[in-house]
């Protein structure tokens, strides 16, 4: 039966091997990083649109991030849910027009009224 010497030998060999597994694994997925991006700065270079020590800092740039620890989003400015948008078609009115916003109190108003109908619908079929 080992012995607990052994035992945190071994948990002490298999955590350096964990972590010399993981270094290697990020240092190949970094280098393959690089050469796919030095490969797309030289084709911008080739192509005009940077100039060779634009290149090298942006590759320079991309590892730089790339070798920093992700950072958190911040809860505020990311919204679980999704911004709404509003479609307008040509031949609606503005929606901010004084008009409108009267309409859209009648609409509140009639909403309102059917509301406390049935409301006062259920009240009498709950006491029936």
């Amino acid at each position: 039966m080992p012995g607990l010497g052994d035992i945190v030998q071994k948990a002490f060999y298999l955590g350096v091997g964990l972590a010399s597994y993981a270094s290697e694994k990020a240092t190949g997925k970094l280098a393959e990083l690089r050469s796919q991006a030095q490969k797309l700065a030289d084709e911008l270079v080739a192509k005009g649109e940077m100039t060779a020590d634009e290149a090298k800092r942006y590759v320079d740039d991309l590892m730089r991030q790339a070798q920093q620890p992700p950072t958190e989003v911040d809860e505020s400015k990311a919204s679980s849910e999704p911004r709404r948008i509003e479609i307008l078609s040509d031949d609606e009115e503005n929606p901010t027009t004084p008009t409108t916003q009267t309409a859209g109190d009648d609409n509140v108003d009639r909403l309102r009224e059917q509301v406390q109908k049935l409301q006062d619908e259920l009240r009498r079929l709950q006491r029936e």
